[in-house]
């Protein structure tokens, strides 16, 4: 698969850096909503998102594999939430 050479720096980068900016693009969708702006926080999930596929990518984790747990979450809680955690 051909890369940009953006997304391919990400992935030579390894791990510890895609999930740093997983983080902070996070924390930039986060701060965008406290502050009420509709048209960066969509900028911004774009971005999220497009780390968290790198991420995922790396790992070899494929989106059906994300979409089947949210359908396993959706049929034991009647909704796709977050699992409590144990204690």
């Amino acid at each position: 698969m051909q890369f940009s050479p953006r997304t391919a720096k990400l992935l030579d980068s390894g791990v510890p850096k895609m999930a740093q900016k997983l983080v902070e693009e996070a924390a930039e969708v986060a701060i965008d909503a406290v502050r009420g702006e509709r048209q960066a926080v969509i900028e911004e999930a774009a971005d999220l998102m497009f780390n968290l596929t790198v991420l995922l990518t790396e790992l070899e984790i494929g989106p059906c594999e994300v979409w089947d747990e949210m359908d396993r979450r959706k049929k034991l809680y009647g909704i796709a939430e977050k699992l409590p955690k144990d204690r």
